[in-house]
């Protein structure tokens, strides 16, 4: 959540008087954070790795208020992957919907297809968790319908 945090107070001088939100979203496999893939050996490797496998994804969110106060949150989601072949891999790298992404996917894509089984929330494997985020800005004053 520090990072989420650290984003939002680091905005906070554009918009002074406005609410600033920010978040971030990692993945982890046993002991194990992955990275956010920046080439497509560390994406294969990402999804080579989840593969047959659970594995959680935590998306934390910061609201920073005009006046300085800080709300924070985090999301934990629980993903299975089902197992995925050679030919999978090579064509969901090929598509390139795994750039930048935590753990080398994005569900929101093609991925999607490769999630078995989920459970927590599926906005926030996407990377904005949307109860959360809700509850923050409500806790913030701000009306929502």
């Amino acid at each position: 959540m520090r990072l989420a945090a650290e984003k939002a107070r680091a905005a906070a001088a554009l918009a002074p008087d406005g609410l600033i939100l920010a978040g971030d979203t990692v993945v982890g496999v046993g002991r194990r954070i992955l990275p956010k893939a920046e080439d497509e050996a560390t994406a294969r490797a990402c999804l080579s790795l989840l593969s047959g496998r659970r594995h959680r994804v935590f998306s934390a969110i910061a609201l920073l208020g005009p006046d300085g106060h800080l709300r924070e949150a985090l999301s934990e989601t629980i993903v299975r992957f089902k197992r995925l072949s050679d030919a999978e891999i090579d064509a969901y790298i090929a598509g390139g919907e795994w750039h930048g992404k935590a753990g080398g996917y994005a569900i929101q894509g093609s991925a999607e297809g490769f999630c078995d089984w989920l459970s927590g929330s599926h906005s926030g494997v996407v990377g904005l968790p949307l109860f959360e985020t809700r509850r923050l800005l409500r806790a913030a004053g701000v009306a929502l319908a």
